[in-house]
């Protein structure tokens, strides 16, 4: 499989524009400032595909990109963080409702977290809707560059507790920044897509 093919397919406003052709979808969700668009960027070794803003909250819709031809990474709005009107905030969340409303289009979801920090209460609820799901998901524990190297385990060990993941949801160590944690997740993503 190509990565270097990829490219930006669509970004649906509305439930209406989804994409529901039957490819596999892995959906990134995660708070504002996670570095979510940083994570497919890494993931995918390239610099700009998925938008990284100076300013959290640039994902406002749901952002679909090609990969070879043979699935979807999607990039649903950033939650809990950005700087927008309440009604602004109550759209984006609609727009998440209705995505994961269809969980028979979700092959994979990916919550991105920040390692350095237990979980919010916006992350316990997004975790919860992906185990409402059925559907198989992972969580990514992006900025572990920003951490010591003692800090790592307790962080993990933290967020696994804070999210209620049992021993079978993966828990990835990630840095955006450095490119650490990208083969693993790599593994999951293609397992679930070829």
């Amino acid at each position: 499989m190509n990565l270097q093919n990829a490219e930006f397919a669509i970004s649906a406003a509305t439930p209406s524009s989804f994409i529901r052709d039957g490819m596999p979808q892995i959906a990134f969700a995660g708070r504002s400032n996670v570095g979510k668009s940083s994570v497919i960027n890494r993931l995918l070794l390239r610099k700009n595909l998925a938008r990284v803003g100076e300013v959290p909250g640039k994902t406002v819709h749901v952002n679909y990109f090609r990969i070879d031809r043979q699935f979807y990474l999607v990039d649903l709005p950033g939650y809990g963080y950005a700087k927008v009107s309440k009604a602004e905030k109550e759209r984006w969340a609609k727009l998440m409702e209705s995505y994961f409303a269809e969980p028979e289009q979700m092959t994979l979801g990916v919550m991105v977290v920040d390692s350095r920090h237990k979980p919010t209460a916006n992350d316990v609820t997004m975790a919860q809707w992906f185990f409402d799901t059925g559907r198989p998901f992972l969580v990514v524990a992006n900025k572990l560059d920003k951490l010591k190297k003692r800090e790592i385990e307790p962080n993990l060990a933290a967020i696994r507790e804070g999210l209620g993941l049992g021993d079978e949801i993966p828990l990835i160590a990630f840095s955006a920044e450095k490119g650490e944690g990208r083969e693993e997740l790599l593994r999951h993503i293609l397992a679930c897509v070829e």
